[in-house]
């Protein structure tokens, strides 16, 4: 009864933490982005006349008072409507699904590397000498601390504009993927192999590992058989800071490398203020933070059973 009870929780929190990126998102755009009769109407470079403007404000209901607005644009989410772009003059879903799938290919491609990344370094030098730990976690503070940008740019400069094994540019095909991956994978690879390896530093130490080594069993089946699974909760638990990270890193990754997504596409919109596409794009990625954070409710419980019957 208590998962029973913790799961009904925690989609009610989901439902709440979706109403609020909407309703922020929604207040925020509509009470600082200007007129959205002139972006409509093509940006103040159309030089749109008064009559259109005023026509334009009356179809979309900009006349409307704010909370009249706000209640009309929560109507159609609940039916499943997130608008009209103001700029593509397309349903916002299709604008969305017309470049999600090079981002769902980016951000799962930077998953795979930074997981099995920082599982490879973190096993590899947990436990270790202390000259090797603290060489580790030194490459990873300037790995966290350097820039998407930079670490993107560089990566050009290398392999790139002087040895030629990648392209600069574009979506198409396994080769563009390759430097986007890593300029998006190698910050989030550090700090998940910085909390794995403190872990497994403290699980290392424990005594059943001790009797482990003592039955015989070999360094590496006493890393991959018993401390990597009691290290693991942790991990899992920064999962939904991996999906933040790789959504907030799309944006720059995409732009930098000019690649189609949703990154782009919300850069675009914010930058033309396009106000529906900017709701969209942020309610889908609410929408995704909290699936994947009740996947890792369901992982912790299937690493470790105990918890299922823990109080909530």
């Amino acid at each position: 009864m208590n998962l029973a009870r913790h799961i009904a929780l925690r989609l009610l929190l989901g439902i709440g933490v979706l109403w609020g990126a909407a309703t922020l998102t929604f207040v925020m755009i509509n009470t600082t982005s200007g007129d959205a009769a002139v972006t409509i109407l093509g940006g103040p470079d159309a030089l749109p006349t008064p009559e259109a403007l005023a026509r334009v404000r009356e179809e979309y209901g900009l006349t409307q008072p704010l909370l009249v607005r706000y209640t009309h644009y929560l109507a159609r989410l609940a039916h499943g409507d997130l608008g009209e772009s103001y700029r593509l003059h397309i349903p916002v879903a299709r604008a969305i699904a017309q470049q999600i799938g090079p981002t769902i290919r980016l951000a799962a491609a930077a998953a795979f590397v930074s997981v099995a990344f920082s599982l490879t370094f973190a096993l590899l030098t947990a436990g270790r000498a202390r000259w090797i730990k603290s060489t580790a976690s030194g490459a990873e503070l300037v790995t966290t601390s350097t820039p998407a940008f930079v670490t993107g740019i560089l990566l050009l400069i290398a392999f790139s504009f002087r040895l030629h094994w990648f392209p600069a540019a574009g979506s198409d095909g396994w080769r563009a993927l390759v430097l986007p991956t890593i300029t998006l994978a190698l910050p989030l690879a550090a700090v998940l192999s910085q909390v794995l390896r403190a872990e497994l530093d403290d699980v290392l130490e424990q005594s059943f590992i001790a009797m482990a080594r003592a039955r015989g069993l070999s360094e590496a089946g006493v890393r991959l058989g018993h401390a990597l699974r009691h290290a693991l909760i942790p991990l899992v638990t920064l999962s939904s800071f991996v999906l933040a990270g790789l959504l907030g890193g799309a944006v720059v990754t995409e732009s930098l490398f000019s690649r189609q997504g949703i990154g782009r596409l919300m850069l675009d919109a914010t930058t033309n203020k396009d106000i529906p596409i900017v709701l969209g794009v942020t309610l889908i990625s609410a929408s995704v933070y909290v699936v994947v954070n009740f996947v890792v409710d369901l992982a912790h419980v299937a690493i470790d059973p105990r918890l299922a019957d823990a109080p909530r």
